[in-house]
C-alpha cells in the first residue's frame, strides 16, 4: 500500500483529500504545517507528498527545499489559479508536478497514480539487464532495467519525471523535441503550461548529466523548436 502525505493548513481540504486517496486504496498522513511534514516524512516516511505552497510559518516552497534535501520522493504542489509565479518557484526547487485549487478528485487521483507509478518503477527491485533495456547516446547510459543512470561514467540521481524526460530523449536520439510533446508524453496530460514547465525540468536535468549546463553537449536547444539529445559531438 502507497503512503502518501498531505500538507495543507486548510484541515477541510486534508480532510477531502483523505477521503479520496483513501477510497482509493493509499494510506495517508497528515500535516497542517511544513515543520510537521518535515518531522512526518522523517519518522515516518512517504511514497509521494501532496504539497499546499501558501501556509504561513513554513510554506510549501521552503518544505519543498526542505524535502529535497532528504528525498527524491515525487511532490505535486497544491495551488491556486493566481500563484503561477509560485508554480514555477516550485518547479525550480524540485516539484514533479502541481494542481491548480479548486481540484478535481478525478484529476488528483489520475496526478498521483502517474507520479507513483514513475517512482515506483525507478526504485523498484533490479531486473535482469537484457540489451532492450540499454540505451547509450554519446556519454550518456540509461539502463531501464536497473533505472541505472551514467552520464560521462558517473551515476546520476535524478526525480521519476526527469527520468522519464530522459528515457524519452534516449528512445528517440537526433530528434527536435517540442515542448508540448515532451509534456504530453512525459506527464500523459494535454499541455497547459507545457513551455515553463519542461524548461524548468529540462534545466535540472542538464545540470545532473552535462560538465557545463550553460554549454550543454548533450541536450541542447534548437531555436523555436525544441529539444534534442546528441552525442556530444561538436559538429551536431
Amino acid at each position: 500500500m502507497h503512503k502518501v502525505l498531505i500538507c495543507d493548513d486548510e484541515k477541510d481540504i486534508v480532510a477531502a483529500l483523505k477521503i479520496y486517496l483513501e477510497s482509493e486504496g493509499y494510506a495517508t498522513l497528515c500535516a497542517y504545517d511544513g515543520a510537521q511534514a518535515l518531522r512526518i516524512l522523517e519518522e515516518q516516511g512517504a511514497d509521494l507528498v501532496l504539497l499546499d505552497i501558501m501556509m504561513p510559518q513554513v510554506d510549501g516552497i521552503e518544505t519543498l527545499a526542505g524535502i529535497r534535501q532528504r528525498s527524491n520522493v515525487p511532490v505535486i504542489m497544491l495551488t491556486a489559479k493566481s500563484e503561477d509565479t509560485d508554480k514555477v518557484l516550485g518547479l525550480n526547487v524540485g516539484a514533479d508536478d502541481y494542481i491548480t485549487k479548486p481540484f478535481n478528485p478525478v484529476e488528483v487521483i489520475a496526478r498521483v497514480k502517474s507520479q507513483l507509478r514513475r517512482y515506483t518503477q525507478l526504485g523498484g527491485a533490479p531486473r535482469a539487464k537484457e540489451n532492450n533495456d540499454i540505451y547509450v547516446v554519446g556519454g550518456i547510459e540509461l539502463n531501464d532495467a536497473t533505472k541505472e543512470v551514467l552520464a560521462d561514467g558517473r551515476p546520476v540521481c535524478l526525480t521519476p519525471t526527469e527520468y522519464d524526460i530522459l528515457k524519452l530523449f534516449m528512445q528517440n536520439p537526433g530528434t527536435v523535441l517540442p515542448p508540448r510533446e515532451i509534456y504530453r508524453r512525459v506527464w500523459n496530460d494535454e499541455p497547459y503550461g507545457a513551455e515553463s514547465t519542461v524548461a524548468v525540468h529540462i534545466r535540472h536535468l542538464r545540470e545532473k548529466i552535462e560538465i557545463n549546463p550553460a554549454e550543454p553537449r548533450y541536450l541542447r536547444v534548437v531555436w523555436a523548436q525544441g529539444y534534442k539529445l546528441t552525442g556530444g559531438q561538436k559538429d551536431e
